[in-house]
């Protein structure tokens, strides 16, 4: 016990430490702080607040009207097998793909919260969850930083395509009593079985509305109430990661890390000069992402891998973001932390690997390239932005949703192959 005291006792020095160097620093650099400051200020409110609170808002009328139950009651049968999280994760992951970081984790702390899903249920939920929108990834990335809406392709299906890998890997997460008890065959289960499922989605729907009991007006109030609370502590978190990205730079310590990670780089064969997009992205993925469009004097194709890996990461500020939204949970920061960087490197590889058949198709050019993109220069997304880059986005939405229809098939034919193999082994 002694010993805990003794490492917690460290750790908390070493914290206190960090937040008086960066207090000492912060008024050696004050202009730098403030440009950082304002700058983090006008991300929070152009790009994070219009695009988030919307989205928090719904998220918790969908949870009162018992419609996200309703979702999870039509995709359990597909989840569960495949991800082993319940059927309400589907509408996670819908959600997190339509609006981006920090939805999953959000959505994932409200079901946790209701008892919805466990622990390990929650770490593989969220793992996943964590991408970017495809308004940013098409509009921001591919037409306002590489400047070639036909990028959007390939990055998507990266960065995607990635989120459902580590869906199948993140299914081995967690002990096999981490399982939902719904795989217990009480009376209540062998009910249900004999039930239609549309029927089963509307008794779970009204369950859900009843027992939470609130009037729509009691409804809304208290979702906007906590949208803006959590609104507040995303956009604390992006000025602080602003500010201190600005102050690590202004004392070379930046600088460093930047001769570090040229060097790892070269030896693995990838140019050095891609460090600088990958140090920026650590730290916050939009200013990654737009220094991985703007290096020189290297192929298209590692710019743009450098350009996943930011997205599937997340930026440190994102990580902030999901750590302070499950902080009131059990799950833990280690298997997101784990997934993010196995995402990006994952990512990154698909678009190694997707380049050359991606260079010799002529059909994308004729879907992407023949659009006249509104550019987002500055990660700002305006109505028209969202008017027009709409139909692209649902593309690649349905595009990973029959991804998951796939994989799900797969699996239901595998299962009846290795069942008919079991049931003749017994025969004989």
């Amino acid at each position: 016990m002694s010993r805990n005291r003794q490492t917690s006792l460290v750790s908390l020095s070493l914290i206190g430490l960090a937040v008086l160097s960066l207090i000492v620093i912060g008024f050696a650099f004050p202009n730098q702080s403030l440009e950082a400051s304002l700058r983090g200020i006008s991300i929070w409110w152009d790009v994070l607040f219009p695009a988030l609170f919307p989205f928090f808002v719904i998220s918790e009328l969908l949870l009162g009207f018992g419609i996200v139950h309703f979702i999870g009651t039509l995709f359990d049968p597909m989840m569960r097998p495949l991800f082993r999280i319940p059927g309400i994760g589907g509408f996670v992951m819908a959600m997190g793909f339509a609006s981006g970081y920090p939805i999953g984790a959000k959505l994932t702390a409200s079901l946790w919260e209701q008892k919805l899903v466990n622990r390990e249920e929650g770490e593989r939920l969220v793992a996943f969850t964590t991408s970017s929108d495809p308004i940013f990834l098409i509009g921001a990335v591919s037409v306002g930083f590489f400047h070639d809406a036909s990028l959007a392709l390939i990055l998507g299906t990266a960065h995607y395509g990635g989120a459902m890998l580590i869906a199948l890997l993140m299914r081995f997460h967690g002990a096999k009593t981490g399982q939902l008890s719904a795989s217990s065959d009480t009376r209540e289960e062998r009910r249900k079985r004999t039930t239609s499922i549309w029927l089963q989605a509307f008794n779970a729907m009204h369950e859900a509305r009843v027992k939470d009991g609130r009037s729509l007006g009691l409804l809304l109030s208290e979702a906007i109430g906590k949208s803006l609370n959590l609104m507040i502590v995303v956009g604390g978190l992006v000025v602080f990661f602003s500010v201190l990205l600005q102050l690590l730079t202004s004392i070379g310590t930046m600088q460093v890390l930047l001769s570090f990670i040229e060097r790892l780089l070269t030896l693995v064969g990838i140019p050095h000069t891609l460090a600088e997009p990958i140090i920026n992205g650590l730290f916050e993925v939009t200013l990654g992402a737009k220094s991985a469009g703007s290096v020189g004097n290297i192929a298209l194709v590692y710019k743009l891998a450098a350009a996943a890996f930011v997205l599937s990461w997340g930026g440190l500020s994102v990580h902030a973001q999901v750590v302070s939204l499950l902080s009131h949970t059990n799950m833990r920061y280690g298997p997101f932390l784990r997934a993010r960087f196995l995402h990006g490197i994952i990512a990154a590889i698909l678009v190694l690997l997707l380049w050359q058949p991606f260079t010799e198709m002529q059909l994308t050019s004729s879907v992407f390239q023949s659009i006249n993109s509104p550019s987002i220069h500055s990660g700002i997304i305006g109505l028209d932005h969202l008017l027009h880059y709409f139909p692209i986005s649902l593309l690649l939405f349905g595009a990973a949703f029959a991804l998951l229809f796939c994989l799900y098939c797969v699996h239901f034919i595998f299962r009846i192959v290795f069942r008919t193999v079991i049931d003749y082994d017994v025969k004989r």
